[in-house]
């Protein structure tokens, strides 16, 4: 992880800080660029959102699901945190915190939307971000790669479902045609880029060493625009929020709690649940991100979508991003210092010997 990457918290700390002097400069040029939207998508944010989930994209090896049926333990666990028990927490948490205990400290009616920007986030497990924290826990590459791509297959299908089915839980009217705009634009666009990319660059490769080799070296020369795109985002987000935040900068604090409840509740599930099962280290660290982390590039952009720029929900959304870096970082740190809980790897599958016949 470079210096960059490895500050990243602050850097989105000092793109907030950028978005709301913008807010309170320029009003009428943020506005301006609020403005050009269709649908609900506003064009610029787009825009930023691509550049941010496209080098992620190319990542991505679909070859890999072929190897699905290798150590099965691990991807049970992932697929179960994160679409049998994640989603629902994080909506259960929403509830808990925006209808009861924080409900005297928000404005009447917002509750909602409060939930509505956990829910995004909670039903996007991490496709990107992953790779960097399995690398910083010694995580097996290859099976950190089939974990990705097996849910991002799913998120195809399953998020909009998901998304919608708690929405209406909480009485929230659901825009389908957005959300399903949405999840096109922000997963099966870029990661149809990303495919076609990918086997333009591994073309006439003598060997999986040198197609992935060629394809690190792309991600590394377009991931800064990554970076860039998610800083710029932060920045105009802000911008929008400016003044509800100015006013009640509280609300960033109430929307933290029940985030780093989520996300160390979670952790804890998947981690614990990997020991249980002997899962080797190198497999189970990766699975528990994968569950702990989010996709936030896509929640950012679908709250923006269903709910607009301003929103409370987009807000939540990009703290969520505020709030991942540091607690991802103190999860490497914990998994590294408890190694030693997990065997080196999982044990051969021992097949019966038959009786000899006399």
């Amino acid at each position: 992880m470079s210096a960059f990457e490895r500050y990243l918290s602050l850097w989105v700390a000092l793109a907030i800080v950028a978005g709301l002097a913008l807010g309170q400069i320029a009003p009428g040029f943020v506005g301006f660029l609020a403005a050009l939207e269709y649908g609900s998508i506003n064009f610029v944010v787009a825009i930023l959102i691509w550049f941010m989930v496209y080098p992620m994209m190319v990542g991505v090896d679909f070859s890999s699901l072929a190897r699905v049926h290798e150590r099965p333990k691990g991807l049970v666990i992932t697929l179960t945190v994160n679409w049998l028990i994640k989603p629902f927490t994080m909506a259960a948490l929403g509830v808990l915190f925006f209808e009861y205990v924080f409900a005297p400290f928000i404005e009447p009616g917002t509750a909602g939307q409060y939930i509505a920007g956990m829910i995004l986030l909670g039903a996007a497990p991490c496709t990107a971000m992953v790779f960097v924290w399995s690398q910083l826990t010694k995580g097996d590459p290859n099976y950190t790669l089939v974990q990705v791509s097996l849910n991002d297959v799913i998120m195809i299908f399953a998020y909009a479902p998901i998304v919608a089915l708690l929405l209406g839980v909480t009485d929230i009217t659901v825009p389908w045609e957005t959300l399903v705009l949405s999840v096109v634009l922000y997963i099966v666009v870029p990661l149809t880029a990303g495919v076609i990319t990918r086997l333009y660059l591994t073309r006439g490769a003598r060997n999986p060493a040198e197609s992935e080799a060629k394809v690190a070296a792309f991600t590394a020369r377009v991931k800064p625009f990554s970076v860039v795109g998610l800083l710029a985002t932060v920045v105009l987000l802000f911008g929008f929020q400016g003044d509800v935040i100015l006013d009640r900068p509280l609300v960033i604090v109430m929307i933290a709690i029940p985030l780093l409840i989520q996300s160390y509740g979670i952790f804890a599930v998947a981690y614990w649940a990997a020991k249980a099962w002997r899962v080797p280290h190198k497999v189970a660290a990766p699975c528990a991100m994968i569950g702990t982390s989010n996709f936030f590039e896509l929640a950012v952009a679908v709250a923006i979508g269903l709910f607009g720029l301003n929103s409370i929900a987009a807000l939540v959304t990009v703290v969520g991003v505020l709030v991942e870096v540091p607690v991802m970082l103190s999860l490497v740190w914990f998994a590294n210092r408890t190694r030693h809980w997990f065997p080196l790897e999982e044990a051969p599958i021992r097949t019966p010997r038959r009786k000899e016949q006399s």
